[in-house]
């Protein structure tokens, strides 16, 4: 697939989020359990309107270190921390971003073309990036999550 780099700026927003600390290649098995505590916290909660699925990915200080992973859901409004859920914000600012349309397990070439992308470019990746999966389909081909990095 052929990646297109966007470079736009964008406003924070907000999602209902179980944070989980994570190694890089290990998203696959973590993700569930987390997303399953925020869809069971808006289920219980209708006046939270909600969006995408969101993870949040804040870049460790080491490369190869554990990152911190806020597993979440869009949501339009803030609202008080219930359990593991919270209200987190994703950053603001310029951004690279990619739309990968495919199987998830494809998608770590959207994240390098981001990369090479900003090699070629002379930009910095920031300090998050984050995933914002589309609407559900049952044909993995057409699967469309949106790729973005904070710049720095």
């Amino acid at each position: 697939m052929t990646y297109k780099v966007l470079l736009e700026s964008v406003r924070l927003e907000l999602i209902a989020a179980v944070r989980a600390s994570v190694r890089v290649g290990e998203v696959g098995r973590s993700w569930k359990p987390a997303l399953d505590q925020v869809w069971d916290f808006l289920h219980a909660r209708p006046e939270v309107s909600h969006g995408h699925n969101l993870f949040l990915y804040h870049h460790p200080a080491r490369r190869g270190d554990p990152m911190a992973v806020d597993f979440g859901v869009q949501v339009s409004g803030r609202f008080e921390p219930t359990g593991a859920v919270r209200c987190v914000e994703t950053h603001g600012g310029q951004v690279a971003r990619v739309l990968h349309v495919g199987p998830y397990d494809q998608i770590g070439a959207g994240h390098a073309a981001i990369h090479a992308w900003c090699a070629a470019n002379g930009r910095v990746i920031g300090a998050a990036s984050w995933e914002t999966y589309g609407d559900p389909t049952d044909d993995p081909a057409l699967f469309e999550t949106t790729i973005t990095y904070l710049l720095a």
